[in-house]
């Protein structure tokens, strides 16, 4: 037994772990650190009780930079705290505050110091404070590091302790197998103490890669990662997680090792702090993606829903739900405490290679383009064989949607009729900030920096935001409103908790059409969005579609439906959505 009070079953699992991550020899001296850090965290640190609180239908995320909005003389972080008490209280119950750590490059993401927050957004104490009137998810950037971090700085100096704590690598070795997620060397040069050495750098030439093949770097970050709860972490998100272990001859993405880790990772949590979820960011594949879920008990507990964004823009651009509704009818149960994270826009562009499967190439082209007419770029990454393809549409999601021919209350309806498939799908639903509050394409911040990605990026005033949010005439206004009051219905259906179960309709091609079921049964929600811009006439066969109820009141509009011999008639407006409740 070690120094904690472990069970000899949880003990034997978590060798058996690193007994597969790194062998035999290591392996008691690696669970000993491991119970070390596990005993040290847990007399430092009284979490608060939250019993075995898994998530519901009142979870609802807003994914936010710590500097999204600014106010003069207030420091950032408690600007945000502000601004989300006064008005988003009563509809966001968790923030993703993104890195908010110091960093040199690629807006948070090349962090210079794991520990610290970035002096220009705050200090610990106001992160602290947001943790009690909001769950945090905070970001774990832990596949790279600065170069201008102290660890590589050590590195790169010579200190023993940091020797090996970077991927070394054999500039003739053969590389084509490696996945490439941007048009970026995969290797860069450095002078280092013993000489010139290439390093990996698989995000660009300022983030350099962890090498998890020496323990040590694992022990750090299960040390970074208990730090963070203590902090006043609810969700850890796994950043880049996919590409953390290297073998050369392979993609370097998904690798067994990767999932032992996170497997490893998580059973450390629950044991200390079983109610900390670990969410994982890979873009890729749906295939993929779900992989990061083990079995549903073991891995992740939340995988990002990357094809919904790009199959949900497919849909209104094509005015089809064809794509859509294939991909959903794909979606099944995890566990009962294991769900997909939702999103349709962040901080990044709307990825494309998820979509790979169910869009062509040339359906791809075609909405690339569309973005590029409504004002927006397209990334581009490295396919191996020399040849390029879209890897990321950088636009504001409600840009990305827009139809210059229509008025712009349509082009709401539209928007709004997107954010209420974020909203209704089984899984906790997270918003982007810009979405939340009406954005349209920042130009100027691409511009400025260079960069695609800023064109979703904007800082916001709070004094100009305000104005906005009070003139019921404004664009922001009126986003912000029609998302407040879906927000407030969804928050009261049991049937919309992330764990209810889902079944998809075929109405007809140009409406996406789900039931969703609270758990035990008892309240069903049919849920119908019409992605195009006609009228749609349709007809519901109850029976046909195993729905015992014969009763339903559109949630949304109040409007009662009425049922004939087991059909329910239906005319929806162009983009109007319905959740017919059963009474």
């Amino acid at each position: 037994m070690g120094v904690l009070n472990i069970l000899e079953e949880r003990e034997a699992s978590i060798k058996k772990k690193i007994v597969d991550i790194y062998g035999v020899e290591k392996s008691d001296k690696i669970l000993h650190e491991i119970e070390l850090l596990m005993g040290k965290f847990k007399s430092e640190n009284r979490m608060k009780n939250i019993g075995n609180k898994w998530v519901d239908e009142k979870d609802i995320m807003m994914i936010t930079y710590g500097d999204q909005i600014q106010e003069e003389g207030k420091n950032h972080l408690k600007t945000l705290h502000d601004f989300s008490n006064k008005y988003l209280k009563e509809i966001i119950s968790s923030l993703h505050i993104l890195p908010f750590y110091p960093y040199s490059s690629d807006d948070g993401f090349s962090v210079i110091d794991y520990y610290k927050v970035n002096p220009e957004l705050g200090e610990w104490s106001d992160v602290e404070k947001l943790s009690k009137d909001y769950e945090l998810m905070f970001d774990a950037v832990i596949n790279h590091i600065s170069a201008k971090s102290e660890w590589f700085k050590e590195y790169l100096a010579g200190n023993p302790d940091y020797e090996n704590f970077f991927v070394e690598a054999d500039v003739n070795a053969d590389y084509s197998k490696v996945t490439r997620p941007r048009a970026v060397p995969l290797l860069t040069k450095f002078d280092t103490l013993k000489g010139e050495k290439y390093i990996w750098t698989t995000f660009s030439e300022d983030q350099v890669d962890l090498n998890y093949a020496n323990e040590k770097v694992l022990l750090e970050i299960i040390n970074l990662l208990l730090f963070y709860v203590s902090k006043g972490a609810r969700l850890l998100r796994l950043d880049a997680i996919g590409y953390m272990w290297k073998r050369i001859g392979t993609t370097c993405i998904h690798l067994d090792e990767v999932h032992k880790i996170i497997q490893l990772i998580r059973e450390v949590f629950e044991i200390v702090t079983p109610e900390t979820i670990l969410i994982t960011e890979t873009n890729v594949p749906h295939k993929d993606n779900i992989s990061y879920f083990g079995d549903g008990q073991n891995e992740a507990q939340m995988v990002y829903q990357f094809t919904m964004p790009p199959l949900t823009l497919n849909a209104f651009h094509a005015g089809s739900a064809k794509h859509l509704t294939k991909w959903a009818q794909t979606i099944e149960p995890v566990s009962d405490n294991a769900c997909f994270f939702n999103f349709l826009a962040s901080h990044d562009g709307i990825g494309v290679v998820p979509a790979k499967g169910y869009l062509t190439d040339i359906e791809i082209e075609k909405m690339a383009e569309k973005v590029k007419e409504n004002g927006g770029f397209v990334s581009y990454k490295n396919n191996g064989d020399g040849s390029k393809s879209p890897y990321e549409l950088n636009i504001n999601y409600f840009d990305a949607l827009f139809e210059k021919d229509d008025d712009l209350e349509t082009n709401i309806d539209r928007y709004i009729a997107a954010q209420s498939i974020l909203l209704a799908f089984a899984g906790v639903p997270g918003i982007y900030v810009h979405s939340l509050l009406g954005s349209r394409n920042y130009l100027q911040g691409v511009k400025d920096t260079g960069r695609n990605r800023s064109i979703n990026r904007e800082k916001l005033k709070v004094r100009e935001l305000a104005k906005e949010l009070v003139d019921d005439n404004s664009l922001r206004s009126k986003i912000l409103s029609r998302y407040n009051s879906l927000i407030k219905i969804r928050i009261k259906q049991k049937a919309f908790h992330p764990n209810a179960s889902q079944t998809t309709l075929k109405v007809n091609e140009n409406i996406f059409s789900f039931v969703r079921t609270s758990i035990g049964g008892g309240e069903n929600i049919i849920c119908l969005v019409n992605v195009s811009r006609g009228k749609q006439e349709i007809i519901i066969d109850l029976e046909k579609n195993s729905i015992q109820d014969t009763s339903f009141n559109d949630i949304i509009s109040g409007e009662e439906m009425k049922v004939n011999n087991n059909k329910i008639y239906i005319s929806l407006k162009p983009y109007q959505v319905m959740w017919m409740k059963n009474k």
